[in-house]
């Protein structure tokens, strides 16, 4: 039978972590849902493959003899796909019991919605602020990055990165959610096209969302605490992941150049028609001097 859900799984030597996952994506399939889930393994060296194989004979597994970055893997996983939603998840994430039904509920009430993001807690407590995010624009990065949002932020001229001034207890229109818990219509993908793998790791989201709504499709925050985050179990660029993360330094290093390099990719892409010549030379200027300094610091601290 042909699935309502198909859940795609990007995982990189999270092998601990994704157990806990899948156990909580097989806890909230519920009222007789039909599932899909595919775990793409993007290169892991922690026998990650192995477990899946043993544990959890339903999973559609994908193995990646090579790592292709966040949009390359989910573009694997994209091939397989049959549901009429596809959820896009991270391996370091813990689903609610009924998490997969309310999201479900939510998108099927309004057929105007592309896709939705879900309010998602950190482990370590409160919010992931990424799941609610404007745009980048030179503006709001340039107040994100200066501190001013965490000064003010629930501005709407210093909050627009985060977009800090809406109310978080009712759903709401957003520019971007975050692609470690987001739900889309497959029609929707069909329209706008895949991930874009000019993006490593970082960014793609951001990307995907932006194209939504160039699409004309509503994309949506849902403020149920619908799942859990480790947050950069993957990447290891996170401090608060340091002791479940086991990406390699070099994986890591190319990942924070890829965070960097996504802020670059990004502006090029959407915004370099739409600003004048010396804002985009400030800006690019900006982009490359920060990641200097953030190259840097994780080399000095490691």
């Amino acid at each position: 039978m042909k699935p309502k859900l198909s859940i795609v799984i990007l995982s990189y030597n999270t092998k601990n972590l994704l157990r806990i996952c899948l156990r909580s994506v097989k806890k909230a399939q519920k009222n007789g849902l039909i599932l899909q889930v595919i775990v793409v393994d993007n290169a892991s060296s922690d026998g990650s493959p192995e477990m899946i194989k043993k544990e959890f004979s339903w999973v559609e597994l994908i193995v990646s003899k090579t790592n292709l970055g966040y949009a390359g893997g989910n573009n694997l996983g994209l091939k397989k796909v049959t549901g009429d939603y596809i959820i896009f998840l991270n391996s370091d994430v813990e689903i609610k019991n009924d998490g997969l039904t309310q999201v479900i509920e939510f998108m099927d009430r309004d057929k105007s919605i592309g896709a939705m993001t879900p309010r998602v807690d950190l482990y370590i407590g409160g919010m992931d602020p990424d799941c609610h995010r404007g745009f980048p624009t030179p503006w709001a990065s340039l107040t994100f990055f200066l501190g001013l949002e965490k000064i003010f932020p629930r501005s709407r001229i210093f909050g627009r990165y985060h977009l800090g001034y809406l109310n978080l207890n009712e759903p709401h229109e957003i520019d971007a959610g975050f692609g470690t818990f987001m739900i889309v219509r497959k029609i929707v993908i069909d329209q706008v096209g895949n991930w874009d793998e000019n993006y490593f790791f970082y960014g793609e989201d951001l990307d995907f969302f932006y194209r939504i709504k160039q699409s004309g499709w509503k994309v949506m925050f849902y403020p149920k605490v619908l799942s859990l985050h480790h947050k950069g179990a993957s990447s290891g660029l996170r401090k608060e992941s340091k002791k479940v993360a086991r990406a390699d330094r070099e994986i890591t290093i190319k990942t924070a150049k890829s965070s960097i390099k996504a802020w670059e990719v990004f502006y090029k892409k959407f915004y370099k028609g739409k600003y004048n010549l010396l804002t985009t030379l400030i800006v690019l200027t900006g982009i490359r001097l920060k990641g200097f300094l953030r190259i840097l610091k994780f080399v000095l601290s490691n």
